[in-house]
């Protein structure tokens, strides 16, 4: 499994002589040029390192000049941090018996609104001992007090409803953890943020020339002032 994963992430990216367009977007941290793709080749070898095209439906197609080994250890490091940012959501469980008092109930109230606080969900049941069974109108009136009183922190996903000798609610947090992303999306909005910086540095270089031009105009105006004078 773990081979098939390594293989599959390897394969998302082309790679040197893979990538067959006429040029390409060269990424790097002073800035980007877009070139031809022979050219970016050479500029690899020259470097020792791959050209590695990070988004293919940029146009032209962004590429980076890397180490393709580093960089596919650094994509499968940026994946296990964010498996590990996921928040595992936990469904909690609270106990009723048919006839629970005020002060038990606040308490188990309590217990639940910081559950789904957390993110997490809750199964709420009462538990028919014996003859109590007679009581389950009671417990379905419990249970549906109780999703009244959660009703800003949760939803409710089932019901009152009796199986066996237990009657079960079902609430989930409104404020779900944090979502899981594809792999395919985490790529697209690493892309994204490529070609971003790429129009960044694009813009700050022709804003730099520009000024760089001003002051030479201004230097010549500042000169033939002086002359006439």
């Amino acid at each position: 499994m773990k081979n098939d994963k390594k293989k599959q992430l390897k394969n998302q990216y082309r790679v040197n002589e893979q990538i067959h367009i006429r040029e390409v977007r060269v990424v790097s941290d002073n800035g980007s040029e877009v070139m031809p793709t022979r050219q970016a080749l050479n500029m690899a070898r020259e470097q020792g390192v791959d050209l590695v095209e990070i988004s293919p439906n940029a146009q032209p197609p962004v590429c980076r000049l890397i180490d393709y080994s580093k960089f596919l250890y650094q994509q499968k490091k940026h994946q296990k941090e964010m498996k590990q940012k996921q928040v595992k959501v936990e469904v909690k469980e609270i106990r009723f018996g048919p006839q629970t008092d005020e002060h038990d109930y606040q308490f188990k109230l309590k217990h639940a609104k910081e559950f789904l606080t957390d993110g997490n969900k809750v199964r709420a049941y009462v538990f028919f001992r014996g003859r109590s069974i007679l009581f389950k109108e009671q417990g379905e009136v419990l249970l549906l007090r109780f999703a009244n009183d959660l009703e800003e922190l949760g939803k409710v996903e089932q019901m009152p409803k009796l199986e066996g000798k237990k009657m079960f609610l079902y609430i989930a947090p409104k404020k779900s953890g944090v979502a899981k992303k594809s792999q395919q999306k985490r790529d697209r909005e690493e892309a994204e943020a490529a070609e971003k910086a790429a129009v960044k540095a694009q813009k700050e270089a022709g804003a730099k020339a520009h000024g760089t031009l001003a002051d030479v105009k201004g230097g010549e105006a500042l000169k033939k002032l002086a002359e006439n004078k």
